[in-house]
Formats: structure tokens, sequence, C-alpha cells
């Protein structure tokens, strides 16, 4: 750790400020930045967002009021947030080319390998420790979407990026394969300047490459019909008109940030915990389909796909094969499945056994 200037009566608050963003980069975040709590022109935007239903079921988004916008409210006498970026992409993943062959499953690249929520979190706590160290005890709590926060806003306004036409936070040196979390504090820090310039300019990669058009408008996105939103937060059967343009997305969905410009700047992330784990980057839609419910859990330990759990993991799946070329192994694994005791997962069998019938019709037709 490294020290701050010895201290008078009071801190020197601009002094540590640019210490804790030293302490930052030595605990392994790409970048670190501070802003203040008002984010009324957000607040603004998340209301209009929820008026026109784009959550979808994500009763969460709007369950805690203001909170989510106004961080005295959900941690009294907060009067700062440090906001912090971590780059997740793993060496040697594989990314559109998994896309490109549909017999494979394509997990969003953030989904792995380790989840990243303790790790994140550990390490806020650590940079807390530090600070405490030097002025004594002071209010903080850390978060890692894991309460109503505005990360997204917050990192905006601490410095950090721009909001894309995805409504993902861009980074002109890193794209927006990263991870972000907050420390809110009662310290008076200096704030940093927030990133107001928009680089998107006419480009407008991300809209067009939505395979399920989604963004409904610049950053705006319509929760209910994103791959993500559908595969992850959704409990209910996936409606039969994206089922095909979901392809291979079988948790998650990068397209919109792997087509940015901005992604070719991206740096491999440094993190062990977030390398591939279980072949989840590359491995076949039917290799997956066999996991047991044993299997399931033991191999998604310590990952976020653990939290959609083993049913709607088979219906994801499900969807897959029923995208994926016709072959006798898919056909087979699909009808190996049709008793399993879930309405949900037979549901979504039969219509991708369905596909893979008219598949095979076609072959023979055409032989």
């Amino acid at each position: 750790m490294t020290p701050v200037p010895p201290p008078g009566d009071e801190p020197d608050m601009a002094a540590l400020a640019e210490t804790i963003k030293t302490w930052g980069r030595e605990l392994g975040f790409q970048q670190l930045g501070i802003t203040d709590v008002d984010l009324a022109e957000d607040e603004a935007h998340l209301e209009a967002w929820l008026a026109a239903g784009h959550h979808g079921e994500m009763g969460f988004m709007a369950k805690h009021g203001t909170k989510r916008t106004r961080p005295e409210e959900l941690v009294p006498g907060t009067r700062r947030v440090i906001s912090v970026r971590l780059d997740y992409l793993p060496a040697e993943v594989e990314t559109t080319k998994v896309l490109g062959r549909p017999s494979l499953a394509y997990v969003s690249r953030y989904a792995t390998g380790r989840d990243y929520h303790k790790l994140m979190r550990k390490r806020l706590a650590t940079l807390a420790k530090w600070i405490e160290a030097e002025v004594g005890a002071f209010g903080y709590r850390a978060f890692v979407d894991s309460a109503p926060v505005m990360e997204r806003a917050l990192a905006r306004k601490a410095g950090l990026g721009w909001f894309g036409k995805n409504a993902m936070l861009l980074n002109p040196r890193a794209g927006s394969l990263f991870f972000l979390g907050e420390l809110y504090t009662d310290l008076p820090l200096p704030v940093d300047e927030p990133f107001e310039t928009d680089h998107c300019g006419s480009c407008s990669a991300c809209r067009t490459a939505c395979p399920t058009q989604a963004i409904v408008e610049d950053r705006v996105v319509d929760a209910r019909a994103c791959i993500s939103y559908l595969t992850i937060e959704l409990f209910g059967a996936i409606p039969e008109r994206y089922r095909e343009a979901m392809g291979n997305r079988v948790f998650g969905c990068d397209d919109c940030q792997l087509v940015c410009p901005y992604t070719r700047f991206t740096r491999v992330s440094r993190e062990g915990d977030f390398a591939p784990r279980h072949d989840l980057d590359r491995a076949s839609l039917v290799s997956l389909f066999a996991w047991s419910e044993e299997e399931f859990l033991e191999k998604t330990a310590g990952n976020p796909i653990r939290r959609i759990g083993y049913e709607r993991w088979l219906r994801n799946l499900a969807v897959g094969l029923g995208n994926a070329p016709w072959s006798r192994a898919v056909e087979a694994a699909l009808m190996a499945r049709l008793p399993y005791p879930s309405d949900l997962v037979r549901e979504h069998v039969r219509w991708a056994l369905d596909r893979q019938r008219e598949k095979r019709r076609q072959r023979i037709a055409s032989a």
C-alpha cells in the first residue's frame, strides 16, 4: 500500500483522492473515479424507462423507489461515490467464432469463469480499510451489482466513460467489457470531471447487430426483447418470436458489445479467476444439455450461471438445440429430455424437436 502524506488536523482530501486512485491500481482495478451523488438527470431517464415497461419482469428495478437514484437515501450520509472498473475478457477465449458455429453454446464472456462479485467486493473492502488506516473511522459501504445502485450513471459521472447507443458504458481505451463496483462514502473528496463527450457519432453498429432489435432508440434497451434478459432474468417461457433470433446464445448476449469499434481496445484481463472453466467458452450444446442437475450444481459453483438454476439452463439450451443444424445427436439429446418433469423444459424441448424434424425433412428433400 502506497502511503498517503502525513495528515494534519484535517486530512488533505485532494491528496487522499489521488492516493486512493493509486491504491485502486495496486488492487488491480483498471480505473477509479470519484463523483457526487446528484443523479437527477439519470433519475428522469430511469422513470421514463420504467413507465414504458422496458424492465419487463425485473420488478426490483422499481421496487426501491428513489434509493436507486439518490445514494444518500440508500446509505444515509453518503456524499461521494468511488467508482471502479475491472476488465474481464479472458486470454485466448473464443468470441465471434463460437457465434458462427451454431452447434456450440455461446455463454456471455463475463460468465465463463468465476463470479466477479466476491472478488471485487473483497478488493473494495481492502480499499476502505486502507483509507480508514489513514483518516480514521469513516462511513462507507461497498457495492458490486448487489443493491439498487445506478452503477453506469455513477461511473459516467466519475469520468469512466460515456453511454453508448446500446446503453452500455463505453471507455475510449477499453470498450465495454469490464465490471463496475462502487464505494459509497461520507468523505468530502474532490470529484472528477464527468465523461460528457459522446464518441459514438453516427455509428449504429450495436443497434444493427442486436439479434432481436432490443435497442429501441439510442441508449434505450427494451429488456423484454434482450437476449440477456430472456436467458437470465425471465423466469417463464421464452416468447417464440425471439427463439430463432437467439441462435446458440444460452446465457446472455454480447453482440452489441462485440461489434462496437471501441471493443478493439479491450485488454485481456490479468485475473486468473476469469479464465474459462469446464470449456464454457466453447462447449457443445449437446454436451451441456447432457449435464445432470448434480453436474450443473458442481460445475457452476462460484459461476454466474448458477443463479438461473438448472431448469432455466435446460430451457435455454433447448432453444439453442432447436436452432442448431440437424444431426442425429441433437435430435437424440432432445428426445432424451422429453420426459423431464418440468412443463417449462418440455415445452421448449418440443419446440426444438419440431424445428429439428423440419430441418431433417428439408435435408432429405434436397438430397
